[in-house]
C-alpha cells in the first residue's frame, strides 16, 4: 500500500518510471523528462503504434504489463497515471519499496512548468484545438513556447515541446487526477492567463450530473490568482454563470455585441475561410485560416486574444494562423479515392458531433456528408446521450452507427441503445442505418459511395483502422 507521506517529488531526482506510460499526456511528460536529461522508463498493457514508436524514438524505455519487476532499479521518483488503480501491480510494488509517487500535473508543474508562466485552456470542447493555436503562434513570433496538449500538432510532429521561452501552454483537463486524488487535473495549476471554451455534462464515468461538472470548473475559476486573466465564451449559458465568481480580470469573446473580443464578417472560400476581428468594438484586424466551420474561428478567436494579452502583434497572429495545419484527428483528411473524401474526427461528445457536421458541411456545401459514428468513451456509451444524439445529425445526409465495441464496460441498465437511436433518426426522417460491426460499414460504403461523396468518421478511438480500410477497400 502506498503511502500518503510518500506523494512528494525529492528535491535530488535523477530516474523517473512512468505506470501507464503510453496515454497522450503521460507519453509526453516522459518525453519532456528525457529531454530534460532524466533516465526515463515507463510501462503500460496498452503498447502499440503510433505512441509506441514515438517513446521508442524518443529513447524513453517501454516495459510491456505491469510487473514489480519494472521497478527493481529503483528510481528515484513513480509517476502514477489516471488510468491506474491502487491494485495495480507496480503502485502495490511502489508502496512496498516505500518509493515516492506522484500524478502527472504534479511532476509537470515541477519539471516542466517551473518558472514559466501557465497559459491554461481548459473546457469540454475545444480545448486541444485552441491549444494548438496558441502555441503555434507562441512559437512563429519567435516566443519558443513549451506546450503539454492533447493532439497531435502537424506544425511540430508532435503534441509537446520543451521551449526556452517564458511561456507554457497547458490544455487543461476536468478528468480526474489520480486513483489517491480525485480531484480534477486543472487544480494543480497556476495560470497567468486561462481560456475557458464550454461547460457542459460529459465524463459520466466520474460527474454525476452537470451540478457536478460546474462545481469543478467553479474551482477551477477559484484558484485563478486576481491578477491574471480569464478569457471566457460569451455564449454558453454555464460559462457566462460560473465566470461571474471568478475574482480575476476577465475579458469574454464571440460573436455576441457587448464581448470585449469579437468575431466580425465571415467569409468562406474553400480551402480558407477569411474572417474579421474586433477587439473593443474597434477593427483588429483581418485573419485566415484553413480550418472549418464557426466553432472552429471561435476557438481562434480566444487563442487571439491571449496571443495579444501575451505582446504579440496582430500581423504576427495572422501570419500564424495562416499557416497553422490543425490538430491530427480534427477534420483531418485521410485521403481520397474514387472522388471520395474520408475525414477523421475525435468528436463524440453530442455537441462536438453536431458542430462538426455544421463545419463540414458549410465547406463542402454541394457533397453529400456520409456520417459514421462510433460511441465510444463512457458517456457516448451511456444512455444519458440517447435523446441528444438524435436530433445532432441533422447536417448529414446519411448515418452510420456502429454498435459500441465495448458496451460490456457499462452497467447493462445504464447502456446507449445503438439501435434505437437508428429507430428514432428514422423517425425524424433522417437516412440512418446500424451496423454491428467495423467491417460491414466498410463493405456498405465501399458499394454505395459516389464520386463527391465526404465521409466523415467519427470517435475518439481508433475505430478498428476503419480509415485506413476504407481508402483501401475504395
Amino acid at each position: 500500500m502506498i503511502l500518503p507521506e510518500n506523494n512528494r517529488i525529492p528535491e535530488k531526482v535523477t530516474s523517473v518510471h512512468l505506470i501507464a506510460v503510453c496515454g497522450t499526456a503521460m507519453g509526453a511528460l516522459a518525453c519532456m523528462l528525457k529531454e530534460m536529461g532524466y533516465r526515463v522508463t515507463g510501462s503500460d498493457d496498452n503498447i502499440y503504434p503510433p505512441m509506441s514508436y514515438f517513446l521508442e524514438e524518443k529513447g524513453v524505455s517501454i516495459m510491456a504489463g505491469f510487473d514489480e519487476t519494472h521497478l527493481s532499479h529503483r528510481p528515484d521518483l513513480v509517476v502514477v497515471g489516471n488510468a491506474v488503480s491502487r491494485d495495480n501491480e507496480e503502485v502495490v510494488a511502489t508502496g512496498e519499496m516505500a518509493l515516492c509517487y506522484c500524478s502527472m500535473p504534479q511532476a509537470v508543474n515541477r519539471f516542466v512548468a517551473a518558472g514559466k508562466r501557465q497559459v491554461l485552456v481548459a473546457g469540454t470542447h475545444g480545448k486541444t484545438t485552441t491549444s494548438a493555436i496558441l502555441a503555434w503562434m507562441l512559437f512563429a513570433a519567435g516566443r519558443d513556447p513549451s506546450f503539454i496538449i492533447g493532439g497531435i500538432l502537424p506544425n511540430f510532429t508532435s503534441n509537446y515541446r520543451t521551449g526556452t521561452g517564458d511561456c507554457i501552454i497547458i490544455e487543461a483537463d476536468e478528468y480526474d487526477t489520480a486513483f489517491f486524488d480525485k480531484g480534477p487535473k486543472f487544480l494543480h495549476y497556476t495560470p497567468d492567463a486561462a481560456i475557458l471554451t464550454s461547460v457542459e455534462f460529459d465524463h459520466a464515468d466520474i460527474y454525476r450530473d452537470i451540478a457536478h461538472v460546474r462545481d469543478a470548473f467553479g474551482r477551477f475559476l477559484a484558484t485563478i490568482n486576481p491578477a491574471s486573466l480569464l478569457v471566457s465564451v460569451d455564449d454558453d449559458p454555464n460559462v457566462t454563470d460560473l465566470v461571474k465568481r471568478a475574482s480575476c480580470k476577465r475579458l469574454s469573446y464571440g460573436m455576441q455585441a457587448p464581448s470585449a473580443w469579437r468575431l466580425g464578417e465571415i467569409v468562406i472560400e474553400p480551402p480558407v475561410t477569411r474572417f474579421q476581428v474586433f477587439k473593443n468594438g474597434a477593427d483588429y484586424g483581418s485573419f485566415r485560416t484553413r480550418m472549418i466551420g464557426t466553432y472552429n474561428l471561435k476557438n481562434a478567436l480566444a487563442a487571439i486574444a491571449v496571443a495579444d494579452y501575451l505582446g504579440l502583434a496582430p500581423d504576427k497572429i495572422a501570419e500564424a494562423l495562416d499557416c497553422f495545419s490543425g490538430v491530427k484527428r480534427r477534420q483531418e483528411i485521410r485521403g481520397e479515392k474514387r472522388g471520395v473524401i474520408v475525414m477523421d474526427d475525435f468528436a463524440h461528445h453530442p455537441t462536438a458531433v453536431k458542430e462538426t457536421l455544421l463545419a463540414v458541411k458549410s465547406h463542402f456545401s454541394k457533397s453529400r456528408i456520409i456520417a459514421v459514428f462510433e460511441p465510444r468513451t463512457h458517456s457516448s456509451m451511456r444512455m444519458v446521450f440517447q435523446q441528444a444524439y438524435t436530433t445532432v445529425f441533422d447536417p448529414a445526409d446519411r448515418i452510420c452507427i456502429r454498435k459500441p465495441s465495448l458496451l460490456q464496460k457499462v452497467p447493462e441498465d445504464e447502456r446507449l441503445s445503438s439501435r434505437q437511436l437508428v429507430v428514432d433518426l428514422k423517425k425524424r426522417g433522417k437516412d440512418a442505418i446500424h451496423f454491428d460491426d467495423t467491417k460491414s460499414i466498410i463493405d456498405h460504403l465501399t458499394q454505395s459511395s459516389i464520386r463527391g461523396d465526404v465521409i466523415l468518421i467519427m470517435s475518439n478511438g481508433g475505430f478498428d483502422n476503419i480509415h485506413e480500410r476504407l481508402l483501401r477497400a475504395l
